[in-house]
């Protein structure tokens, strides 16, 4: 699954959070645990895995069996928060491979970093850059 997050910054504390594999993987673990209790958790637990998060763009990828995808689907569905900033989730894609995941994600991001390039304007750095370059990377390098 691609998805891309919201953070509602406006509505949480001042320190927005950083999206990280590690706090979008809990707050799934979370939800689908609160939402389908210990069996559905262990159920999904053995596929689930976030294997791509760019904290500029937003987007993340998210590999799950085809077994749990909709169980995990609805769990990503009700996660209200990170942390203690609201957050919400929106699917862009859903596919069967990780391959046709990454052609829609690498689709997706070049798209977003236009956006971001000509929002930022002249606020744009290169530390900003270099980071998306690495996500560009680290996206074309997913396979499994």
């Amino acid at each position: 699954m691609v998805m891309e997050v919201f953070i509602d910054a406006s509505r949480g504390e001042a320190d927005p959070v950083i999206l990280t594999q590690f706090n979008i993987t809990k707050v799934i673990r979370d939800s689908i645990q609160l939402n389908f209790g210990e069996c559905g958790l262990a159920a999904s637990l053995g596929s689930l895995q976030v294997k791509y998060v760019n904290p500029v763009t937003k987007l993340c990828v998210i590999r799950v069996s085809r077994e749990d995808h909709q169980k995990v689907w609805a769990a990503i569905t009700m996660v209200k928060s990170i942390g203690k900033i609201p957050v919400s989730f929106n699917l862009l894609d859903v596919s069967g491979s990780i391959r046709a995941c990454k052609k829609a994600a690498l689709e997706c991001e070049e798209a977003k970093f236009e956006q971001y390039k000509l929002a930022a304007g002249d606020r744009m750095t290169q530390e900003i850059i270099e980071s998306m370059q690495s996500c560009f990377a680290k996206l074309k390098g997913l396979d499994s």
